[in-house]
This record gives structure tokens, sequence and C-alpha cells, in this order.
């Protein structure tokens, strides 16, 4: 970790909203709509349990690529529908969590895998790493551009499930699965009731590579020891995935945790992004933790804020 420039609460970043943000996503949602979701839903016995039912799924998003993901619901003997639906998102490195301890408390929820995550990677493997900086001089064929679109996917996928209450639908994870709950919340504004947000990645992306030298932010800085002719290009195509530009998008009930000692995420750039979130929001702030943002002490906070917003029917634990 490279020395602090000051109280992280107070870190500014260079990052800047490029004026036609707006109108790109906007494109790039328009352009993913008009894609059939085709959903598929396999059951898996051996996975599901007297409580839970385990389904493999699959759907279609942006370039043709087939994007699996894990549902798991309760059995209607154990909690009757509606769900409030569910979508955990995935870390960098990690592969997609299959949620059967969400599913027991109540909710109908995903474990997206996009492209790249294992039973997504048929035709788009950049691996690990390699996602990062996988185009990273084109805004229009950077792998974070499927990338944030195979997630808001999967809430497509909810929302064609007749037992998931439409009006409940909440976002979570950490990291990787942090940035991806923002982006989200900010591209499906309208239908994202809330979302908890741990350790976020992909914030102050330029920022973030001077503060620490741990992956996979040093992908970035290895790329441009390689290309350093093309920083100007990398830096304009990183704002338009930085989260901060998403996060003035968000609209729900927003919780973001953070650990003060982490060298993966700066917590000088989760700072940045709670400061310009402007919906209501909650920020959890632990010392002395690291890229575990304080899990310990915040998942029972995340479990509690969720429930209170999504009031799913199962019980407690």
């Amino acid at each position: 970790m490279q020395r602090r420039r000051g109280p992280a609460d107070q870190y500014g970043t260079s990052t800047v909203r490029p004026p036609d943000f707006d109108h790109f996503w906007a494109e790039v949602m328009a352009q993913a709509s008009e894609i059939p979701l085709c959903p598929s839903l396999e059951h898996v016995p051996m996975r599901s349990t007297e409580q839970i039912d385990v389904y493999e799924i699959g759907y279609d998003s942006l370039d043709g690529l087939r994007i699996a993901g894990w549902y798991c619901v309760p059995k209607e003997s154990y909690i009757p529908p509606p769900y409030p639906g569910l979508l955990i998102v995935p870390g960098y490195i990690s592969e997609p969590t299959l949620p059967k301890s969400w599913a027991r408390l109540g909710y109908a929820a995903v474990g997206v895998a996009p492209r790249g995550k294992l039973r997504s990677n048929r035709h788009f493997n950049p691996g690990y790493p390699g996602l990062l900086v996988h185009n990273i001089v084109d805004r229009h064929t950077y792998a974070y551009r499927g990338f944030y679109i195979d997630a808001c996917r999967a809430v497509d996928f909810l929302l064609s499930r007749p037992e998931v209450d439409h009006r409940r639908i909440g976002v979570h994870g950490s990291s990787q699965g942090g940035a991806l709950t923002v982006v989200t919340a900010a591209l499906r504004a309208g239908v994202i009731a809330c979302g908890a947000a741990g350790a976020p990645f992909l914030c102050g992306f330029l920022d973030a590579i001077e503060l620490t030298h741990s992956y996979p932010y040093e992908e970035i800085s290895e790329y441009l020891r390689r290309h350093p002719e093309r920083e100007p290009l990398v830096r304009e195509t990183l704002m338009y995935f930085d989260v901060i530009n998403f996060a003035p998008m968000v609209r729900c009930p927003m919780l973001v945790y953070i650990g003060l000692a982490d060298d993966v995420c700066p917590p000088e750039t989760g700072y940045a992004l709670y400061h310009v979130l402007s919906c209501p929001k909650e920020l959890l702030a632990y010392p002395r933790c690291a890229h575990d943002a304080g899990s310990y002490w915040a998942m029972p906070k995340v479990k509690a804020f969720l429930a209170e917003h999504l009031e799913p029917a199962g019980v407690p634990g």
C-alpha cells in the first residue's frame, strides 16, 4: 500500500463523468433490451434440500453470449410465495455463489455468473488476471460493458419468475460484487428496491492504482507500464465504467461497508463513492479490517438492511 494522501474520508478522486455518459449507457441498455432473454431453468435434485429447490439457469445477453447462474428458491411447503428477489453478484476472482442460505431466509435468490465466469466462459474467457484490461482502450468493446449488462439481465430473469414479487428485488455483493451492486441499482433504477455493497471495486480506477499495488488493480499498472502511450485512451474508457459515475443514478436505499485497512479496494475510493450517492444511504467503516470489509460485524447488518426493505417471510438465521 502506498502512502495515503491525508484522511481517507476526505480523498478526492480524479474521476470525471463524461458528458455523454447517460446517453452511452442508455444506448447499451436499449441494445440489450432488444435481445430475447430466453431464460432456462433446470432443477438440480442433488443440490436441493427439503426446504430449498436449486436450479441451474441460463439467459442470453450482449454479443450473443449465454450467461449461467444458480437460482435458489424456497419450496412452497417451507415458505409460500410470493418471494422477494435477491441478486447475489460475484467478486473478481471468485465464482458465483450458490445462494441457498438466502433462500432459507425467504428470498428467491440468483447467484449470477457474468461472462468469463465458470459456465459462462465458453465464448469469452480473458482470464484472471485479464478481465480488467480486456479491450481497455475502447469503451464499446471493453470487457465490463458486457459484464455489467450480464448482471442487469439477471434482474430480468427474476422479473420473468411468477413466484417473485417484482416490487421487492434487491442486490448484494462485495468487492467486484460491490461494484456490480451499485451499477445494477443504477441501470435498473426503476426495479431495484435496495442494495448492499461491500468493499466496492471499480471506483476511481486510476486513483486506486496509485493507492495500492495489489491485484486486480495492478493489472492496469502493468498494462500502462507496457503501453504508457495509451494512458489517455485508458483513462477515457474507464470513465464510462467507473462506479462513482453510476452512483448519481441510484435512487433506492444503499448500504455501503468498507474496511479501513483494505489494500485491494482502497477505502478512499469507497468513501468517494459514498459521498456521491444521492439516494438514502448508510456507511459502515471498520478500522483494522482489510478486504473482508468487516464482514463479521457487517453481515448481520446487511441481512437486517435487506430484510427491512425486501420483507422476506423466512425465519431468522
